[in-house]
């Protein structure tokens, strides 16, 4: 028989696996590869989202693996900016491509594109770049130049989607809450000084599960932005382990992965915006609700930043200069109030440790 986990279950196993059960004291690189990809939409938030996962964890710790090319910040899963390691980069953009590729031909790029022989921009994109480091104005300027008409901007943006490229340090670096608007691009070979790896997807299933497990074949499709993998998981079957949810959804686990118990207590974890736990499966029930998901994912490109109790989201928090405004959903318990409100007086130490112009203002309420 087929074994059925709850959602409660399911919501601890994840948490644990994501190192939110207990802070560990893995180093950050390690961290970071275990999760395969580190959403980085904006600079600063997976320096939150490795805080919040590691026990005693600095700035300069993910800033030092940056500029030693350990760590690169680049279009990645859903064709979004993600953090993840030199080697995980070679390995796993082959088998994400086809993903930026259609991104590539979306509406945002195809006005700017019609008519263009896609080749032709990608051979100028890795000729303008090749064995350099070029900032993004200077590319988009070259292409606008070569392809007079267009707009250079959005053509250099299908270059970086088709061709692997890597930002450079700076682009990733603390001290941004939006884009950063001075990034410049390197060919990935030539940063990380090898070349890509043959694209293997029963790798990416693999670490997959070992961070967001058990998962379904929707699941590793929502977090990916790969499609049709169902065929994949069917040859991966004798390898896993398969289990099912309460609502008769099957699930693919590693056969060797821990399964945390229903009842493990979990703390209180803040979550930066865009984290992947809330984007990591097709069904996030497992860590938030509809009613609750509409509210901190108000739009396509929005995933506010968030706070878990008994490790499901109660609410949404933000930065107003030196000070953390609180957005419960719902009342909280005097205790689970106090464990709030103490984790987030050390979030704040992380984020804002100087008052700045208000030090007698409170520093954390709620809203």
């Amino acid at each position: 028989m087929t074994d059925v986990l709850s959602t409660r279950a399911l919501n601890r196993t994840l948490l644990q696996r994501q190192f939110l059960t207990a802070r560990t004291s893995r180093p950050a690189l390690q961290v970071v590869e275990h999760l395969v990809a580190l959403q980085s939409q904006e600079p600063n938030w997976p320096y939150l989202g490795l805080w919040t996962r590691l026990d005693g964890f600095r700035r300069e710790d993910l800033t030092a693996l940056l500029h030693d090319g350990s760590v690169v910040r680049s279009a990645s899963l859903r064709s979004t900016q993600h953090l993840t390691s030199g080697p995980d980069f070679l390995r796993l953009r082959p088998v994400l491509q086809p993903v930026l590729d259609r991104t590539s031909r979306a509406r945002y790029f195809a006005a700017e594109t019609a008519g263009l022989d896609l080749d032709e921009l990608v051979d100028a994109g890795r000729e303008l770049t090749a064995g350099r480091t070029l900032p993004r104005r200077e590319l988009a300027r070259a292409l606008a130049e070569r392809f007079p008409g267009r707009a250079g901007r959005v053509l250099a943006g299908a270059v970086e989607l088709r061709v692997p490229m890597v930002q450079d340090p700076a682009a990733g670096a603390w001290g941004g809450w939006g884009n950063p608007s001075n990034v410049a691009v390197t060919p990935a070979e030539h940063r990380l000084g090898a070349p890509l790896a043959p694209p293997r997807v029963e790798t990416l299933v693999r670490r997959y599960l070992a961070a967001f497990g058990p998962a379904g074949v929707k699941d590793l499709q929502a977090w990916s932005g790969l499609t049709r993998l169902r065929g994949v998981f069917d040859t991966l079957r004798p390898q896993l382990r398969v289990l099912r949810d309460e609502r008769g959804t099957e699930l693919f686990d590693l056969p060797d992965a821990p399964l945390a118990p229903a009842d493990l207590p979990v703390p209180v974890r803040f979550l930066p915006a865009f984290d992947n736990l809330l984007l990591g499966h097709a069904d996030r029930s497992r860590v938030i609700g509809d009613d609750e998901r509409r509210l901190v994912m108000p739009g396509r490109a929005v995933v506010h930043p968030t706070f878990l109790v008994d490790g499901f989201v109660h609410g949404t928090w933000s930065l107003r200069g030196a000070a953390l405004r609180l957005s419960p959903f719902r009342p909280l318990s005097p205790a689970d109030r106090r464990a709030v409100l103490a984790e987030a007086e050390q979030l704040l130490a992380f984020l804002a440790p100087d008052p700045g112009s208000d030090p007698d203002g409170p520093r954390v309420a709620f809203a």
